[in-house]
């Protein structure tokens, strides 16, 4: 059997292996992105704190130091935590998928369990370089992630045939992402070094955490 990793993959590769394909609209992920939460505060204080520093530095950052200097932060207040779900980094996944086995350790993955990642919900995804003709493309990674988490979901009653919930970051860019079944559809940019962007990043990683725990039903 064929085994390849995430990082492997481009979004060609995926249509031509498994038939995955971008459709311009998906109403699910336009209610996810038009989703009214309340920010506090604290969390918009915060937020806009870290954000003087994106704003100086981000251009110097590597991928390590982006994941802790800006996604740990909103992944911190969001606190996907509960007593069943955890926000897992860097755990492996692997999953077959049409007789090929996929296998990666995505950046950021919330599912149930506690040591162990179980029937995984969101992803999120994060590349340092802009996408050129010689680099990866971090969507494919993301993806590919998202493929596997919805076949293996298949499994599990409360989550079969739900979408698959992500979202991946190119330097300040980030973009979120729906899969279900064999289609995905991607939003437009929002820049992490822009106020409004920025809140509205945060409200739509805090609506996703309503989301799963409305889906698992916690």
């Amino acid at each position: 059997m064929q085994t390849t990793t995430f990082k492997s993959w481009t979004r060609d590769k995926l249509l031509e292996a498994f038939g995955l394909k971008r459709i311009p609209k998906n109403p699910i992920l336009q209610t996810w992105l038009s989703s009214q939460q309340d920010i506090t505060d604290f969390e918009k204080q915060s937020l806009l704190f870290d954000l003087e520093k994106v704003l100086l530095y981000i251009d110097f950052w590597n991928e390590e130091e982006v994941k802790i200097k800006i996604i740990g932060t909103i992944v911190r207040l969001i606190s996907y935590d509960t007593q069943t779900l955890s926000a897992f980094a860097d755990r492996n996944l692997i999953g077959v998928v049409d007789g090929i086995t996929l296998t990666g350790e995505p950046d950021l993955m919330v599912a149930r369990g506690k040591q162990e990642a179980k029937t995984p919900f969101f992803f999120i995804h994060e590349y340092k370089k802009e996408l050129d003709n010689n680099s990866p493309d971090p969507a494919a990674q993301l993806l590919a992630a998202m493929l596997v988490a919805y076949e293996n979901n298949l499994q599990e009653p409360k989550l079969k045939e739900k979408p698959i919930y992500g979202a991946y970051v190119v330097g300040r860019q980030w973009f979120f992402v729906i899969l279900q079944g064999r289609e995905y559809a991607i939003s437009d940019s929002y820049t992490a070094t822009k106020e409004d962007d920025l809140l509205d990043i945060f409200r739509i990683l805090k609506a996703n955490r309503q989301l799963i725990r409305e889906i698992w039903g916690e």
